[in-house]
């Protein structure tokens, strides 16, 4: 378990939000973006995809808070979003200028790699219109406390887009905790959105000032290390080799630091090939110290993207109902390595099949 306290669903307009940018990912398939002469359009982004996966996968009420360039991409983007089952009311539109010099909707190409071609990703996301978010767009007041929200979900790709959208956090996270609502944040460093704002120093003191309003904390190992400057000793390059005793001593460490923090968890992944992934999870609690989920060697891999963000879904629609820590990292796991399974950054997956497999089921045909 956890000392979680999360709202009942009778008292509130959604069971999760999640604030940050939504992008159009361009996807050329099994070609190249280099070679291509047709992509393949989803919709994706960090912090949706959260509860994205928690609407589709698991059928929670759902809403996104972000902004879009008012022109027709931003409308195909918003098509996407109404397809995944969230509601949009609390999308900002800006007027487009006609050109892009003051707002723009942000493009994501992104090829999934195969064997011992890597994925490779190529963002176009200057001066969007999620990044341009400030303190004061949004009635956060009306959200949280007229409608009420039970798990509030954003993290550190939104944070790194600009500093107005890093206060747009720490605003919008200092009044859900005020109405009650369970706070996630999912680190999620990427060093192409902070080399050339002060790269990890500047991710840490942007992350160290949001962290201490987080209820569970999120990441992999160069998260916590990149984002909020935590090493993990006696770790081997090869994920699959993280000793439990190392990853706990690390806990220890940031528990301390953050007592505020409730649950912590993390991806465990090696890189086999594009293809091939070792894959697993730790999460912890000060009620069970840490639990593993089942580790997946040399799990098959379609697309990669979003595996991250699936298992903090499953993670948190767990917790959400109520099932202990073990249970919800098991979910998290799962669903992550079945949403690596389909194209695209957002989950095809039935909430049927991650329960399945987090109880030990395999492949055999369902008929």
């Amino acid at each position: 378990m956890s000392d979680l306290v999360i709202r009942p669903a009778e008292e509130t307009r959604y069971d999760a939000v999640s604030l940050g940018e939504v992008m159009l990912r361009l996807d050329p398939g099994e070609s190249r973006i280099r070679t291509t002469r047709s992509f393949r359009v989803w919709e994706g982004g960090g912090e949706y995809n959260v509860s994205r996966g928690l609407r589709r996968a698991f059928g929670l009420r759902t809403a996104i808070v972000t902004a879009l360039a008012d022109n027709e991409v931003g409308r195909l983007v918003e098509d996407c979003i109404l397809t995944g089952g969230l509601d949009t009311q609390f999308v900002k539109w800006v007027p487009y200028d006609g050109v892009g010099r003051a707002v723009r909707n942000g493009l994501n190409f992104t090829e999934r790699g195969f064997g011992v071609r890597g994925a490779v990703g190529v963002s176009d996301r200057g001066h969007t219109a999620a990044a341009q978010l400030a303190p004061g767009d949004i009635d956060w007041e009306h959200l949280f406390g007229d409608l009420g929200v039970r798990w509030f979900h954003t993290g550190g790709i939104f944070a790194a887009l600009s500093e107005s959208a890093a206060e747009t956090v720490i605003e919008a996270v200092t009044v859900a905790r005020k109405h009650g609502t369970v706070v996630s944040y999912d680190l999620n460093y990427r060093p192409s959105l902070w080399k050339a704002i002060g790269g990890q120093a500047r991710a840490q003191e942007v992350n160290r000032a949001i962290a201490p309003f987080i209820d569970v904390m999120i990441g992999n190992e160069e998260d916590f290390t990149a984002s909020l400057g935590f090493e993990v000793e006696g770790v081997d390059e090869n994920l699959s080799e993280l000793e439990i005793g190392s990853f706990a001593a690390m806990i220890d460490r940031v528990a301390e630091a953050y007592p505020n923090f409730k649950v912590i968890a993390t991806t465990l992944r090696t890189v086999r090939s594009a293809s091939v992934n070792d894959w697993g999870a730790l999460a912890w609690s000060r009620e069970t110290g840490v639990v593993r989920a089942t580790h997946r060697e040399r799990l098959e891999i379609l697309d990669r993207v979003g595996g991250g963000d699936s298992f903090a879904s499953g993670l948190a629609y767990g917790l959400i109902a109520g099932e202990g820590l073990a249970t919800a990292v098991e979910y998290g796991a799962a669903h992550g390595a079945l949403a690596m399974t389909t194209p695209g950054d957002t989950t095809m997956v039935t909430k049927a099949e991650v329960l399945k497999l987090a109880g030990g089921g395999g492949a055999r045909v369902d008929r």
